[in-house]
């Protein structure tokens, strides 16, 4: 279901968008004004509160969820339920949805804090407040709502599969337990794909300003692989790193992890996932691989790129090391065709494995879905060191509306190479629509970055 974009929203993408599309198709994106930035994210959560919530509520036969944290020892769905400009709870923060049945909106009230821009009622009895034990008072009005509404499932958030829906700490389930009392105990039920699929559901409003991010992030690469930055050699992989760490940082935008730049040469193959390895000058013929991501607007990317430097004499990249990013790309496209909402992510990986090995590639797939937050919510389609699957994680199936980080390699032996195995990483977001389709983001790698 769609619904047309409230006024506010459509002139600030309008504007926003404008400034984006006068820059040069090679130049980073600029984020918008913190002010802008702030109105876009209030209207996305917004419709996420009053499109998705509910229909998950019900899905799920949850009549009340509570979503109790304190500050600095924030639930991880909290975030996803606030407005742009609430950092941290406000000492103890209790959010309570209440579903008051078919054709009612879902009540959401505030139990300490405000109101997150009239998005939730703010529920307090100065009265009772008043009389408790300082840091008391939530807990007898929380008991007091429930009276009221005698709702006839609560949901908390305790999963020992998913930390998306393990919010809820030992000390606030344990004073929970006892404010709750038996009669209303019976009815708390640990519903954890509600918070799970909340946090992992989009709204397709969110989608231009993620591509343009996205948009900023192979405009990055592409002058990290380039000689605006590496001198072969003189430059290393660390002066790379460091270079897209600090344009991260001019403009305006974070990062969800350290960027890494692996050198894989002709004369010492391989490349590890695990060592921090020490810095290495970059070569003419070496081949390159970046993992890269960034935060903006709560929204984060991840991006796994290739390059080549040019030997003395080459223009081109050597028709066997074209090959292995092929084979990546092939891979690709089997995991594409099989990720359909409805299939689990162990489904997925076990079917494309299957298909991988009849078409002669050598690869591994570790996809995950991101949003957010990098390693978002939702079904995990392998790890790169559990390709047989990955129990819980992996069981959920997938979504329509939901965003993945492709991420896989592939190893092909390299003619050039005197037949070394030459590993390709390649990580591309991409979408899955209210109709299940699933399409990248931007576009994906099919040639290298070139150093020449």
């Amino acid at each position: 279901m769609r619904i047309h974009l409230p006024p506010v929203l459509a002139t600030v993408l309008s504007i926003s968008m404008l400034g984006l599309t006068a820059q040069s198709s090679d130049s980073p994106k600029p984020v918008p004004s913190m002010r802008e930035q702030a109105e876009i994210q209030q209207q996305w959560l917004k419709l996420r509160l009053e499109r998705v919530l509910p229909s998950l509520m019900r899905k799920h036969g949850v009549q009340m969820w509570l979503v109790i944290c304190r500050e600095y020892n924030e639930d991880p769905v909290f975030f996803s339920l606030v407005s742009p400009t609430l950092f941290a709870a406000r000492r103890r923060t209790i959010y309570v949805f209440y579903d008051r049945g078919p054709g009612k909106e879902v009540e959401r009230l505030a139990l300490g804090g405000g109101s997150n821009g009239g998005l939730y009622t703010v529920y307090r009895d100065p009265e009772v407040e008043g009389r408790e034990v300082y840091g008391e008072g939530q807990w007898v009005l929380l008991r007091k709502l429930i009276d009221e509404r005698k709702p006839g499932k609560i949901a908390i958030n305790i999963s020992h599969t998913h930390a998306f829906s393990d919010g809820l700490s030992s000390g606030e389930r344990e004073k929970l337990e006892t404010v709750l009392g038996p009669e209303h105990l019976k009815h708390v039920v640990r519903s954890e794909n509600l918070a799970l699929e909340y946090v992992s559901i989009r709204v397709p409003e969110m989608l231009p300003v993620y591509r343009r991010m996205m948009e900023t992030v192979h405009s990055l690469i592409s002058r990290a692989f380039s000689n605006e930055v590496i001198t072969p050699g003189r430059t290393t992989n660390e002066d790379v790193v460091w270079w897209l760490r600090q344009q991260v940082n001019n403009l305006g935008l974070g990062t969800w992890f350290h960027p890494s730049v692996r050198v894989q040469k002709a004369a010492k193959t391989g490349v590890s996932l695990l060592a921090e390895d020490e810095p290495m000058v970059i070569d003419r013929g070496d081949v390159l691989h970046v993992d890269f991501g960034i935060t903006a607007m709560r929204l984060n990317t991840d991006t796994q790129h290739m390059g080549y430097v040019l030997r003395k004499g080459e223009t081109d990249v050597p028709p066997g090391i074209k090959r292995a990013l092929a084979n990546a790309n092939k891979l690709q496209d089997l995991l594409l065709e099989r990720m359909k909402p409805g299939h689990s992510g162990n489904e997925v990986l076990a079917d494309t494995l299957k298909a991988m090995n009849t078409a002669g590639i050598k690869g591994s797939i570790y996809t995950h879905p991101i949003g957010d937050h990098g390693h978002g919510a939702g079904p995990l389609i392998g790890l790169w060191d559990r390709q047989e699957g990955v129990p819980g994680r992996g069981d959920v199936n997938i979504l329509p509306s939901t965003w993945f980080s492709i991420e896989l390699s592939a190893t092909t032996p390299v003619p050039e190479w005197n037949g070394k195995e030459l590993w390709v990483g390649q990580e591309e977001d991409a979408s899955i629509d209210e109709n299940g389709r699933i399409s990248w983001v931007l576009k994906r790698q099919t040639e290298y970055h070139l150093v020449k």
